[in-house]
Parts: structure tokens; sequence; C-alpha cells
């Protein structure tokens, strides 16, 4: 392959990476031995992320896939970003470098919104996971199984969170755009929450958006939540030390480092996200969980379950630039 063929092949791993509502909101700019992510802020999500803080820790991930991606096209890398949350990788050929055994997990990982099967995690497995995952010490991740009491605390507070965010008339309706209603809108965006992930049926968008909407409510989304965190096996919490662009993107490599090692154990993960994007419930979580002045940034349940369809991704020539 040419350099500018692993350049391309690169950044269609990272590009890979979770975002929130799947709005895919990055650039990557291919230089002559470096790629450059940059926010597309197009693809903002102003009521539920107001200071874009998910955004970036979408960068983050995406960076990771870039890394992992690279050193299996032989690569070493070396990573800055800037205060404004410009993350250059650059990018030096070696041959025979050791591969990541985790770029074969990239293509399988996704956020899985089903009720999980009830089974638990051997607390051994995922202590070696959070080990394998922690690779910035200003990034913390903290587990809890379904008998501590934190589990139930976050749970109050995922309720709480569904309560405030389906309470809001412009948080309903940003969700609404963000959502793909059958398989032709789906195709056409390639981007936002799939009618297949969410698990409704492929019908006409004027049939299932008023379904849809009707059920964006707090009883209904706490009851159907409440079943999914019960079949969790353990809860997990991202916090970091600071409250900052370059910490945010260091919480996405950290983050995407810990999904791809679940998924390369058979492990399922969602996002349970209330809490750290509802203001006063975030600061609620940093006391109630005693998080010593930490900044919660993400909350997931972990459990097994079978795997759904996968979620769409905009082909590598929308997100690319060639540098100037």
């Amino acid at each position: 392959m040419t350099l500018q063929n692993d350049f391309h092949a690169m950044v269609e791993y990272a590009s890979k990476a979770p975002s929130g509502h799947n709005t895919q909101p990055w650039f990557f700019t291919l230089g002559a031995d470096a790629i450059t992510i940059t926010p597309d802020f197009s693809k903002r999500l102003p009521v539920v992320d107001p200071d874009d803080r998910e955004l970036f820790i979408s960068l983050g991930c995406a960076a990771e896939n870039l890394r992992i991606a690279a050193n299996h096209y032989g690569y070493a890398t070396t990573t800055a970003v800037s205060a404004a949350g410009t993350i250059t990788v650059r990018l030096d050929k070696q041959p025979g470098a050791q591969l990541d055994p985790l770029f074969a997990q990239i293509p399988l990982r996704q956020t899985n919104r089903a009720r999980y099967d009830g089974r638990n995690i051997p607390q051994a497995l995922l202590d070696g996971i959070l080990a394998a995952a922690q690779s910035d010490d200003t990034v913390r991740l903290r587990v809890w199984d379904k008998n501590a009491p934190q589990f139930a605390q976050l749970t109050e507070l995922v309720m709480d969170g569904n309560r405030a965010q389906l309470g809001d008339e412009a948080f309903k309706r940003e969700l609404l755009s963000w959502i793909r209603f059958n398989k032709a809108h789906s195709e056409r965006t390639l981007d936002g929450l799939s009618y297949a992930v969410m698990g409704a049926p492929n019908l006409p968008a004027w049939m299932t958006k008023p379904i849809i909407r009707l059920a964006l409510k707090a009883n209904a989304q706490n009851k159907a939540d409440g079943k999914k965190i019960a079949s969790a096996s353990h809860l997990l919490l991202l916090a970091t030390d600071d409250d900052t662009i370059p910490a945010w993107i260091a919480a996405g490599g950290v983050l995407q480092r810990l999904l791809l090692l679940l998924t390369e154990q058979g492990i399922a993960s969602a996002w349970l996200n209330q809490p750290c994007e509802v203001a006063e419930l975030r600061a609620r979580l940093g006391r109630e969980l005693a998080l010593g002045g930490q900044y919660p940034q993400l909350l997931l349940r972990l459990g097994y379950a079978a795997p759904l369809p996968y979620a769409k991704r905009k082909p590598v020539e929308a997100v690319i630039r060639e540098a100037s």
C-alpha cells in the first residue's frame, strides 16, 4: 500500500469510534507524516452537550482507534493535543513494529442498547480489563456490581436524568432530529440513531415518528431503563482530574481502549450518560459517590448480550481533508 492508502485505511478505522447520537463529529486532515483530527462543529448537540464535552471525548476515541490502526499498518505514533482540541497524530513508518491485538476489535465494537442476559462478569476478568485500559493517570475508571449500594444510587440518578431530559422539549426535538426512522432514511444519511439500532420496525417515517415521539416520556423510559440496568452485571463510571478539552480527549482515549478490551472478551456495553449530561445531577453524582474532586464524564452499563445491527458510518471521503 502507498502512504496515502495507508492513511485512508487508518481514517476508516478511526471513524468507527462512538459519538453522541452517532453524529460522527470529526474531520481528518492528511499531511505528509501526520493525521490531524479536528471537530466538525456542524454536528454539535447544543442541548444535550452544550459545552461539547462529549464531542471531544468522541474525538479522543477516534484518536485511539487511529493510533491502533497506525500500529497495524507499521507506524509508530506520537500524539499532540492543543488547548482548543486539535489532535495531531504524527506517523513514523517502522516495519516490524509489534501489532496491537485490539485492532481486530475496532469493527466489532458496538453500543448494545438491548436488555442483557443477567450473567455476571467475573470480577478478576473485569479487573484485568480495567488495568489494561488505564493508560492515563488523569483518567479514573470505577465499577460497581449490582449488589453495591452505588449501583442503586446510580440507577436513581439515571431515572432523575430521564425526568429532566424528557421534560425538556428542546432535548426531545434535538434527539428526534438525529433518529433515522427507517432503512431508506438511515442509508440516505449514514449517521444518526438508526431505527434498527433502537429496536424499531422498518416502517415509513410518517408512521414511526409519531410513535417514537409518544414514547419519549420519562415514565416509559425509566421503566425500560430500569429493566436494562437490572439486567447488567456492573455499572462503570469514567471520571477525570480536570474538566478541560484536553482532559475530555484523554478520557476518550482511555474509553475507546476500554471498549475494545470489553469487545475482545464478548462483554456488551451501553451509555447511561443522563447523570453526566444534566448539570445538577453531575454535581450530585460527584458528591454522592465521593469522587474526591474528580469530574464524572461517562456512565456505562456492562453485561452480556447478543450483538445488534451496527450503526451506519459515512464513507471516509466525507470526513477526510487533504492538507493544503
